[in-house]
């Protein structure tokens, strides 16, 4: 158990006598900084809470523990279903984490993530979702592109299952070459940090991570040490981008949060409330700015090209009809099948992402045909307002 007092949460369905006993002991082995309820009338009688439970109690949860924070280490769940099933017991674990408090339930404990401090002086900007491949490496390079043309000269910090074991630097405008090379001595070639550098056109930094909490912290990650690396190029701006619903450890200035569709998860409003700015694709519950991603390729294609397309799930570019079309990127077996009805479509121009095995697979396959391989990207287009101003907004209040 943490030490310092605890937020009590309550509720109406025990009997008031059984409630200031416990909160009685509470605060006599752990000090209270107050009580917080949940709602739930069966055993309440009328009457003020502060008569009821004889100390100052607060009415709602998110009020109280918001108001109650700055004189707590952690929140103790002492309410129960009905008033607070599940699901709402996972959100007042998040909210209790994004406020920097512990969380502690009968079986349960939950620790807020640590996020180191990095020095530097300039903007330290962080991308974030709420899954994998909800756009976060789409976004975290487009948004890299607009400080490039601005004359900010930003360097990217990417995380990743796949990443290297010691953090290394990928050159702005890292080729296709360079790419099958890292494949060669078989390392990860697609790994984020990799698209960063070769579609963003900017230094990018490869760090690794293994695990994932509930509210995003990786169970082991070099993000740290990556960023000594990308401040020793002496950045303007860096950019911190997560891996799947994991977090970059590192205290940043702002963050976007990518929202996939659904995102309805508890542990996914997390990673809401530490955003500046959410961005949330199409049939997403978690409020945002709109906006859905736009396949392009990343150079022009010949106007009589034969075209055989890969993805995780993009749909083709809008003006292009793909021969093959693909969504198998990410599953070997079913890939291997579209890239042999490639061959026999006599495509001559492979067009993939640069994920999974789109350098391993896709690009190796087309080398081998003599064919040539462009690479897809996702543009990220607000849907009701812009989305790059919002962007650069955040850089400027940095």
């Amino acid at each position: 158990m943490a030490d310092g007092p605890v937020i009590a949460l309550v509720d109406g369905e025990h009997h008031p006598a059984a409630v200031r006993e416990t909160l009685d002991r509470v605060m006599a082995e752990r000090g209270l900084a107050g009580v917080v309820f949940c709602g739930g009338q069966e055993k309440r009688p009328h009457g003020p809470l502060e008569d009821i439970y004889g100390r100052t109690v607060i009415d709602g949860p998110e009020e109280g523990l918001a108001r109650l924070a700055p004189g707590a280490t952690t929140v103790l769940d002492l309410a129960d279903e009905p008033p607070v099933p599940a699901s709402r017991r996972l959100r007042l674990a998040a909210l209790s984490m994004h406020l920097g408090l512990a969380y502690e339930a009968p079986g349960l404990r939950l620790d807020p993530p640590l996020y180191e401090q990095v020095a530097f002086a300039g903007p330290k900007l962080a991308v974030i979702g709420t899954a994998k491949r909800t756009g976060k490496t789409a976004v975290a390079g487009h948004w890299a592109g607009l400080l490039r043309e601005g004359g900010r000269d930003p360097v990217m910090i990417c995380m990743g299952r796949g990443g290297p074991p010691a953090p290394r630097l990928a050159e702005a405008g890292t080729a296709l070459e360079d790419l099958l090379a890292i494949a060669d001595r078989g390392e990860h070639a697609a790994s984020d940090y990799l698209e960063d550098a070769a579609l963003a056109g900017v230094p990018a930094v490869g760090c690794r991570r293994v695990g994932g909490g509930p509210a995003g912290e990786p169970a082991h990650a070099n993000v740290a040490e990556g960023a000594a690396l990308a401040t020793s190029l002496d950045p303007g701006v860096l950019i911190f981008e997560g891996s799947g619903a994991c977090v970059p450890p590192i205290h940043v200035d702002r963050t976007v949060c990518v929202a996939g569709a659904g995102s309805g998860e508890p542990f996914a409003e997390y990673r809401a409330l530490r955003a500046d700015l959410v961005l949330a694709a199409e049939g997403s519950e978690i409020e945002g700015l709109r906006f859905r991603l736009e396949p392009e390729p990343a150079e022009a294609l010949p106007a009589a090209a034969r075209v055989a397309l890969f993805t995780t799930g993009a749909p083709a570019p809008e003006g292009i009809e793909p021969l093959v079309a693909s969504a198998d990127l990410a599953r070997r077996g079913p890939l291997a099948a579209a890239l042999d009805r490639a061959v026999a479509e006599r495509c001559d121009v492979y067009l993939t992402e640069l994920k999974a095995g789109g350098v391993d697979t896709v690009a190796r396959r087309a080398r081998a045909e003599g064919e040539r391989v462009v690479f897809l990207r996702n543009r990220p287009v607000g849907l009701e307002e812009d989305l790059d101003a919002a962007l650069m907004g955040l850089v400027s209040d940095a």
